[in-house]
This record gives C-alpha cells, structure tokens and sequence, in this order.
C-alpha cells in the first residue's frame, strides 16, 4: 500500500486529482504510521496522565485495530468516540480507521437525548467512552432501548480513585480499553481502503439546530495537513501544539492531530475545559509553539487576571477559528505577546480552514485570502457571482469536502453542489483579494431594506471597555419589521448602561445598525466549540 500520492502540483504540494481517484489505494492511519516510522521515541502526545512516544502510538493503534476487528466489527461499522482529549483519543481514532472500521467523534458535553440520537443515527456497534463520561451513555442506550446496536463499550480514561462503573443495558459488555489494549493482537496490514473511503464522520457542533453527520473520507485529513498545516502555517517537526479546540471538533482534529501527526511534531492534550487559567498552565509548563484557539476564548484570556507575561510563554504562531476574530482582539494579543493571531474560517463539512490570514501577513478585520489549492466563488441569492464589495453567500471548492450528510438527503443535495459547498456564510471580497465576514446567511439581519451583519455590531459593542462578550439578533417589532437586539456580557466587576452603549456604536457605525434593544446576560449560550448560538435567543423572542 502507498503511503501517499506521489505526484506533485502546485508549490510541491501532491496534485489534487491523484489523491481523489476512487481507484487511489490509500489509509490515513497507515500513512501517519510510515511517515513516523523513523521517530519511534519522539514525543507525539502529552497529556494530564502521561506521555505517549510515536513508537507506542503505532503499536497501540494497530492493537486496537485488530481488538476491534476481533470483536466482530466489520469494515465501514461504525465506532462512537465519546472520549475526553486523553491518549486513549487519538489510539481509539487512528485505529478505526487503520482497520478500516468508521469512527465517529461526537461532543464530550452532549445531554443523554443527544447521545441517544447519535447512537441510533449512526448505527454504531461499539462505542469507546471516557470513564467519567459512562453515566451519560449508560442513560443513552437506556434511552434507545431496542433501537440501537451496541454491543461493547470499551472504558477510556480519565477516571480518577473511587469512580464507580455506570452499569450498562443487558446485552453490552464493558471492557476497560488500557487492559483490553494490552491483551490484543496486533494487525499488521492496515485495511486497503481507498482515498474516496469513508474514515470518520463530524457531527456539525448544532449552532442552528439537529446535527447532522459530515462523512469524510481518508484522504480528506491529508490534504488539510498538506494545503493549511503545512502549507499555510508551515508547521514542522520541532513544533509543540496545543488546540483549546477538543479533538472531537473539525477544528481540533486537524490542530491536534492530523497536522502535527503529519510532520512528526509534538501535541500536548487537555481533558478539561479550556479555562484561561488550564490555557496558561499548559502554555507556561510545556510550553508549545503553537496555539490554536477561538474568538471567545481569546477575549477570556486577554481580560484575564493571571495571563502570562511574554517572557513565560514560547508562542511562534497562533491560529484562530471557529467565529470571524474582532480586530482589535488580534491587536491586543499582538501587542502583549508579540504574536499575530492568524485568522481564518473553516467547517466540519470542509473538516478544516479554506480562507484564512497568513503568518507575517495578517490584516486584522478580514478573513485573509483563500487557501491554496480551495477556490471560493460569492453568490446571490439567484446564485449568481457578485461584485468584489457587495455581499455574497460563500461557496467552496476544494480536496477535503465532505462526501454528504449521512441520512440526509435534501440537506446533503442543498450544502454539497457538485465541486461546490455552500457554506451557510455571508462574505465580502475586497479590492486587495482579502475578504471580511458579513455573519451567517440565517443570521444576516435586514434592517429598512439594507443588510446589517450581526458580527459588525458585535465587534463594535465588544470595543467598550466594560463589554466582555455580544451577541445580536433581529427582532420584529410591534410592526413586523426587523430591529437590531443585542446581548451583552459585561467583564468581571464592570457595568454598563444600555443608552451608552447605544450611543458607543452610533458613534462608530451607520446609524441604522445601533440595537434598538440591548438585554444583559451573564453568559451567552454557546456550542462546545465556543459558537454562539444564536437560535437560543431567537427563541427567547419568539
């Protein structure tokens, strides 16, 4: 089996086509394995319980591909990760895929009805499930009853002195996965899968409603480490990174995985939520050389009391996603650090980021440039192209989309266009190429006739000093007609008035885009992922 295409393209990059022939014999997993085999006692991960080196990653990865397989899992059955971002996450990922079985990532805070829902729209035949997390999938199968297919459930870490085992449904065998690792034999010859094969399934992180379940296939992760990690971002073998984002998100995967995996780099994992302060704790004590984080967990962090000085860290490059990034967040974090945050939007249906700022060419306030090797087209409403100025829906062309929604065809048919992927964004290209969101297309208010994007009221209400967080939406008024509302957060211990505010962003943008109404809250509601959910407000004007 090749371990990758061979042929080059543009910038020394593989080309395109030969990794999306169906006939392309190609495995993920195998390929991180070769591309690896020469650093066996390099350092791949680091994590709250230990470390694991390249050499022990390959050889648990292809124990657990034959202990899967010997449980009776055949080849594209589904595996449900429920999985805390531990060691046990990236053995239990890489070795579905090595036997050729699917794995399914799914969020770490999901409710038990959730839980429910992607047991039985996945089908899956086994789940691999953090100790701590066990309640919660217990309560699920329960939940599912006769509907689900769930016959082992392998116990990952962490689990702490004293934590009891949830008892499962009749029928489900529990294995702890270390002991159950150890015992299993080895396979040898990763699954001769090709690069048009489904590998893993992304559920979207739910910011407008039901997820639903992006397939991709092996070559998809390659080309995200080639064109971004690589290509993009340049990172090497010397790197250490961390990602805010969990390995369960697109983003995360490609962060935490498949794009220091891809050059041999160093990945330093962390369970818990990414709090400032767990941030900083790992930021000072292994110091990585690359972060990967979000909007709202930046504006945490710089507002945080305990954040390091420049001299503690030892940041090269940090990369953002997830939401567009405020200019003046970037700018504020350039100057404490010294580092220029490096903005750019991906999705879980192009499993990573297609348009993005560069490192050393950052401007603030756009999204940058398309990525090499992604074409991006900004349409009407009649699908028609728009001028550079005006806003437009933004579709995609590129190597990683996903194939579909998995039981979902008018929603697959509607996001999947032929070599196109609409992605429910609103952009505007500007004269130097660069292009600045305008909000998402069910998000973009039309205020008197006019578009208002929500981000740009956003980004100009989070400039008060005493604004931590905003989030707006539209709302009819006594009349039917849409009005600007905002939700705000204040920073810890500060205050702010309505009418103030009103007159802050009067001062700043046209005076049609004020909010008529600002409500204040103590937190927004938000996605895992950090995505602000805009639909939970809707719903409380409803």
């Amino acid at each position: 089996m090749t371990s990758a295409p061979t042929t080059t393209g543009f910038a020394g990059i593989p080309a395109l086509g030969d990794c999306l022939d169906m006939q392309a014999r190609f495995n993920f997993a195998q390929h991180l394995c070769s591309v690896n085999a020469g650093r066996p006692n390099k350092v791949a991960f680091i994590a709250d319980e230990g470390q694991l080196s390249y050499g022990e990653l390959m050889q648990r990865v292809q124990q657990f591909a034959g202990g899967v397989l010997a449980l009776g899992l055949r080849r594209e059955e589904r595996v449900l990760l429920f999985v805390q971002d531990t060691l046990d996450w990236p053995v239990a990922f890489l070795g579905c895929l090595y036997a050729g079985v699917v794995a399914v990532p799914v969020n770490t805070l999901i409710t038990p009805d959730d839980c429910a829902y992607m047991l039985q729209h996945s089908g899956a035949q086994a789940v691999v499930c953090s100790h701590n997390l066990a309640p919660v999938l217990a309560e699920a199968l329960t939940l599912c009853g006769s509907h689900q297919a769930v016959q082992h459930v392998l116990l990952a870490q962490p689990s702490s002195a004293g934590d009891t085992v949830a008892s499962m449904p009749a029928g489900v065998t529990l294995h702890p996965m270390r002991a159950w690792l150890a015992q299993q034999t080895p396979l040898e010859q990763a699954a001769n899968t090709s690069c048009d094969a489904t590998a893993f399934w992304l559920y979207t992180s739910g910011s407008t409603g039901r997820p639903k379940a992006a397939l991709h296939t092996h070559a998809n992760p390659y080309w995200t480490a080639q064109l971004y990690g690589q290509g993009v971002l340049g990172i090497h073998e010397q790197d250490v990174c961390f990602s805010a984002a969990k390995l369960f998100f697109a983003y995360g995967l490609g962060n935490g995985l498949s794009f220091p995996l891809s050059v041999g780099a160093t990945v330093v994992l962390m369970a818990e939520r990414p709090t400032p302060s767990a941030t900083f704790k790992r930021w000072v004590a292994h110091q990585p050389t690359v972060f990967f984080g979000a909007p709202t967990g930046f504006a945490g962090m710089l507002a945080a009391p305990d954040l390091p000085a420049r001299a503690d860290v030892a940041l090269r490059l940090v990369s953002s996603a997830g939401e567009a990034l405020p200019g003046h967040i970037g700018e504020t974090f350039q100057t404490h650090f010294g580092v220029d945050i490096v903005d750019g939007i991906g999705s879980t249906e192009m499993l990573h980021i297609f348009l993005s700022n560069k490192p050393g060419d950052v401007r603030y306030g756009t999204t940058g440039w398309a990525v090499p090797g992604y074409e991006l087209s900004l349409r009407d409403d009649e699908g028609q192209p728009v001028a550079d100025g005006e806003v437009g829906d933004l579709y995609i062309s590129g190597p990683s989309a996903a194939l579909m929604y998995w039981d979902n065809r008018d929603k697959s048919r509607d996001t999947f266009q032929g070599a196109w992927t609409k992605s429910g964004d609103k952009y505007v290209r500007n004269a130097d190429g660069t292009y600045t969101y305008s909000g998402r297309s069910d998000d973009m208010l039309k205020v008197s006739g006019i578009y208002v994007s929500p981000f740009e009221v956003e980004a100009t209400l989070i400039q008060h000093p005493s604004v931590l967080e905003a989030a707006v939406i539209g709302v009819a008024d006594e009349n039917g007609l849409v009005k600007v509302k905002a939700y705000v957060v204040c920073k810890d211990g500060a205050q702010a008035d309505g009418a103030a505010l009103q007159a802050f962003v009067k001062e700043r943008l046209a005076p049609y885009k004020y909010p008529r109404n600002i409500e204040f809250l103590g937190e927004l509601p938000k996605t895992a992922t950090g995505k602000i959910q805009r639909f939970r407000l809707r719903a409380l004007n409803a």
